[in-house]
């Protein structure tokens, strides 16, 4: 390993309550001129209320890099397993899903 990537290592920790995750099948993002605001949100089918499980608030630019890390593991993730079907447009804007 070169002297410059020891330099650049980053030590990340991640606590056991962290690590379990949180299931999300809703997601609301807002953004100011600085900042993205993504809430990560669990609704139960066929209940009026649902509740933000995680809320990550980055810089414009880092969300940028976000959505290219997620364009490529999505296009590893169908080289292995196939293609992910398209989400259906969504009619009901009181269905679970992902929006924006």
């Amino acid at each position: 390993m070169t002297e410059e990537i020891k330099k650049n290592e980053v030590q990340i920790e991640i606590d056991e309550l962290v690590a379990q995750g949180a299931y999300a099948n809703l997601a609301m993002i807002s953004h100011s001129e600085g900042e993205f605001v993504l809430d990560f949100i669990f609704l139960q089918p066929q209940t009026p209320k649902a509740k933000v499980r995680s809320r990550v608030i980055t810089s414009p630019a880092h969300a940028k890099r976000i959505i290219a890390a997620l364009q490529d593991n999505i296009a590893k993730y169908e080289a292995r397993f196939g293609t992910i079907p398209a989400a259906a447009p969504v009619e009901d804007p009181k269905k679970v899903g992902f929006y924006h």
